[in-house]
Formats: structure tokens, sequence, C-alpha cells
């Protein structure tokens, strides 16, 4: 489907387009293979000189329509499902990182996504050096070096609601040559669409409000086709020089501005296997096709649940980019101005022991390690998802150890309010 149809009419219709007779609504390919005819249509499949599928670990026509329909939303020139969106930030560095490697990463993203980039993908060797995201250019560059591949980002990061200036962040990256990778996780393709700005690469992790019902738990890549890897050959030897395990095929002479996504595809997901699973990527299907109707609800639920805990005498600050006086308001309107996301965080007077008692008198909000989907739910990062990081790396997180992240559902917001009030004057 092109890409000039408005997002509500991409997010139900776009990836599946059935000729006559075939279901009208996608179907759940089920298989791990295919069946061809002769073993030359399968050999010119594994050589790369055809498209189709012959096994789903590398794709499926499940997963590709689902693929198809978020480049779509996201103006990419494609994508590739993964099985989580740990799973897409991975794959999305270690596309273009090898052992050796750097890249520089604003220090406000998801405490997983912090630990897995500076402790796990530095025992493969690739290195990380962390900046504020509100750092001047001239520090965020000084952070480069020779051997610097990428720069990456959250447009609204879990759990601090940082906002991510990406106009910045993308001439700073173009400035030294590298593409800049943005997760665009809470405010979706609905309320931002970070190609628009210069962002090169987008992930997701698709668990969350993509999925919207916390049924299935994945992740994907979007490439803009934007970024000139023959430009920066000699950064970028995986695109631009023979890959040996495809017969001496160089992806940027043989597939353009697909070069990224197919070396992504043809040799990390056949190597290492993330793949979601189709049943999951039918469920997401399901989701995409309500996440124009969910967006809007979740942004105004949101903006009164931050109103009113504003004005809670109980609750010692609260960050919300949709709050006038918020620091990143006008970052917000700049990128984001028919809304942000559903989560806002908050620390109520009298440090964690209040937190606690709050979450567990709260009787419609549920606390979960889950975000971003239907039901209104809570957490306390420091005990929870972030627990693993000190206090030290809470803050430079931008994590504050009273911080609560309270993710707004679609409930009727009077009765998210009145269980926020009871649950504070218990």
């Amino acid at each position: 489907m092109a890409n000039n149809f408005k997002p509500e009419t991409l997010c139900v219709q776009a990836g599946w387009s059935p000729t006559k007779g075939e279901p009208r609504v996608l179907p759940i390919y089920q298989s791990t293979t295919f069946k061809y005819d002769t073993s030359e249509q399968m050999a010119r499949l594994f050589d790369l000189e055809d498209t189709g599928f012959f096994y789903t670990r590398l794709q499926n026509p499940t997963n590709e329509a689902v693929a198809a329909k978020i480049a779509a939303l996201e103006g990419g020139v494609g994508a590739m499902l993964t099985s989580s969106g740990q799973a897409a930030n991975f794959y999305a560095l270690f596309n273009i990182c090898q052992a050796g490697d750097h890249f520089v990463c604003s220090s406000a993203i998801y405490g997983g996504t912090f630990n897995l980039f500076g402790v796990t993908m530095k025992k493969l060797g690739i290195d990380v050096t962390f900046v504020s995201p509100d750092a001047s250019e001239e520090e965020i560059i000084a952070a480069f070096r020779p051997n610097t591949k990428a720069l990456f980002g959250e447009t609204i990061s879990n759990p601090s609601l940082e906002v991510l200036d990406i106009e910045k962040f993308a001439r700073i990256a173009h400035s030294q040559g590298v593409p800049l990778i943005v997760d665009n996780t809470f405010p979706t393709p609905i309320d931002c669409r970070p190609f628009e700005w210069g962002a090169d690469i987008v992930v997701h992790s698709t668990t969350k409000y993509m999925d919207g019902h916390a049924t299935s738990v994945g992740g994907v890549i979007v490439d803009s086709g934007n970024f000139d890897w023959e430009a920066h050959a000699e950064k970028y030897p995986g695109l631009c020089t023979p890959d040996d395990s495809y017969h001496g095929l160089t992806y940027t002479k043989a597939f353009g501005k697909m070069a990224y996504m197919v070396k992504a595809t043809a040799q990390l997901m056949r190597d290492l296997g993330s793949i979601q699973s189709p049943q999951n990527a039918f469920l997401l299907n399901l989701g995409l096709e309500t996440l124009h109707l969910r967006m809007p609800r979740h942004c105004s639920n949101a903006q009164a649940v931050a109103e009113y805990l504003s004005g809670n005498d109980k609750v010692a600050w609260v960050n919300y980019c949709g709050l006038p006086g918020n620091k990143y308001h006008d970052l917000a309107m700049k990128y984001m101005p028919n809304g942000s996301c559903g989560v806002v965080s908050f620390g109520l007077k009298g440090g964690r022991d209040v937190a606690i008692r709050f979450m567990d008198n709260l009787k419609l909000a549920a606390i979960v390690t889950h975000v971003a989907d239907a039901r209104t739910c809570v957490l306390h990062p420091a005990s929870h998802t972030h627990r693993q990081l000190s206090d030290e790396q809470l803050l430079e997180a931008g994590v504050r150890p009273d911080l609560i992240r309270f993710s707004v559902g679609i409930e009727n917001v009077d009765d998210i309010i009145a269980d926020i009030r009871q649950a504070l004057e218990a």
C-alpha cells in the first residue's frame, strides 16, 4: 500500500492486500518451511537472487506483512520483526558494529537497554559512551571516536520521560558520518515519525502500544533508506564490502536503499535467529489496527492524570511533557504536537515507603512490570525494572529513586483519577 495514505488508513489496511479468493484478514502462516518445485528455485532464494519464503527463521509471510505495515507507518523503506524490543535494539547496532567498534548513546534510556549496551555488548568488544540528551552539541561530539559507528536515543525515555531533540541528535550524527538510531516505542508513529526529523533507523518494542493488549512480546527495526552507507564505506565494511557467506555479494551494490535491512535479515537473523513467531505477529497486527484510536485516548487520559497529580499536595513532583511548565514541553510540542504517550512519572512526599504504600492501595491500576497497554498499571523502577542499576546509574539514566511510573490506560479517566485519589488518601 502506498505510503501517501493517512496513518489511520495504514493502521487498518497496510501490509496485507488480498487478491481474489484470499482471506480478507491477514492469515497466520504457522509453518517453518515453504515448498518449491525445483532445486533451482530454492537455490536462487538462498543466493538472494529472488524474493520469497523458504524458512521462517529468516522470514515468514505473516511477519513480512506486519513489518511492511510498520514500515509504512514510519515512512521507511523496509522493516524486520524481532522476538523482542531488546533484540531489535541489539540487531540495529550489531548490524553495523563489530568487536573493536564504539557507539554513542543518550543516557536517558530504558534500564534493560542501558544494561545491554553498557555491560553485555561490551563483552562482545563493542564499547559505548553515554551522554546526557540535554548536553550541548559540542559535548556530545566530544564523545565520538574514530571508531564510532552510530548515535542512539529514545524519543521519550522510559521511565524518565525525557524528550529527545531528534533534529539536534541527527545533525550531530550526520556531522560525524554515522546514522541516528531512535527508539520510538512510547510515541509510536501515530504521535511522532523520527524520519521526518532526520533519524535514519527506528526501533520499537512492539510489546507496548503497538500490541496494546499485553499479549505478545516483540520488536521491530525500520530503515528510512536515507543514510548513504557508501559515502562512509570505510566505516561500514559489512555493508560496503563483499560478504563471503553470500558468495561475495555486496549489500549496498546489490540492494541499494534496502542494504541495511537485507543484511539484518539475511545475515543476523540467519545466524542468531531472534525471529518473532507468526502467532505473535498476527496478534501484533490486530493491535496495530486500532493504534490510531488508542493513542489519542492514552494521551488525553495521561494529560488529565498529570494535571490532577500536579494539584495534589501529597505529590512532590510530576513529570509529563504535556504539562506547560515541563522542561520538555517545547520539544514535545515540536515533535509531538498531537500528544506524546500515556506514561506519567511522579514522586510522593515521604519517599520510597510512601510510594510503596500508595501502589499497594491502588485497586484499578495494577502493579506489573509492563507498560503502555490498554490497562492502567504502575511500577517503581528503582525497586523493579531498574533494580540492577546503582543509585549513581539510576540518576545517570534520569531515574530518581522515588520515581513512580504510572502507565495510563484507556479506561474512563474519572475512574483512573478516583483510584489514584483513594490510594493517596488510604
